[in-house]
């Protein structure tokens, strides 16, 4: 039997570790003693790169913020038109929030209401990830308008937002009610909101 090969650079092995736990189980119920044994490192490296748990947290979003947002640039840097784009960043949302293990894919919905109370700094990573989320789609929407597409509302900031604020909200209705069809709302609307052709 093979050894596992060894962990270099353990900042981000914890970082990876911890993720799939507080997806499944938020973040105040996940303690630290829980994530360093899952992460196989003592208590003195925790605390080498994390100054508290709060500050961990901010970095486990921060990284799946940075992951996401790899995702997003990659989704919407496809060839095709703008309209064509965006449908295959908003399918991608919507088959990652269905099925079996899509309730442990999007940690904005999963921690978002919980640590906005909780820490500034957190609240903080949210709000500057969101944000760049919906730069990305602001900035789609404007090449839409461009190459004929889209037609979309006189503001793509504004558009952008609105799109963004429906399907996070549909994600988690989609949780409650353990069903697609918030989501699939959500696609109608998203296709009426930018006057997308059901054959675009």
């Amino acid at each position: 039997m093979n050894a596992a090969a060894p962990v270099t650079d353990v900042r981000q092995h914890i970082l990876d570790v911890a993720r799939p736990l507080l997806l499944r189980k938020g973040f105040t119920a996940v303690g630290l003693a829980e994530v360093l044994a899952a992460a196989r490192v003592p208590k003195g490296s925790f605390y080498h790169y994390f100054g508290s748990k709060e500050a961990f947290g901010q970095a486990v979003l921060q990284g799946y913020f940075d992951d996401y947002l790899a995702r997003t640039d990659v989704l919407l840097a496809q060839r095709g038109t703008a309209a064509r784009r965006l449908l295959a960043y908003f399918n991608d949302w919507l088959e990652s929030q269905t099925g079996d293990d899509a309730q442990s894919r999007c940690l904005a919905v999963k921690l978002g209401a919980e640590v906005c109370d909780l820490s500034e700094s957190m609240r903080a990573a949210l709000e500057r990830g969101t944000g760049g989320v919906i730069a990305r789609l602001a900035r789609c929407i404007e090449e839409g308008r461009a190459d004929g597409s889209l037609a979309p509302p006189p503001d793509a900031h504004a558009a952008a937002a609105m799109l963004y604020q429906s399907w996070l909200g549909a994600s988690l209705l989609a949780k409650i009610s353990r069903h697609r069809a918030p989501l699939d709302t959500a696609m109608a609307g998203t296709r009426q909101l930018l006057g997308l052709r059901d054959d675009a």
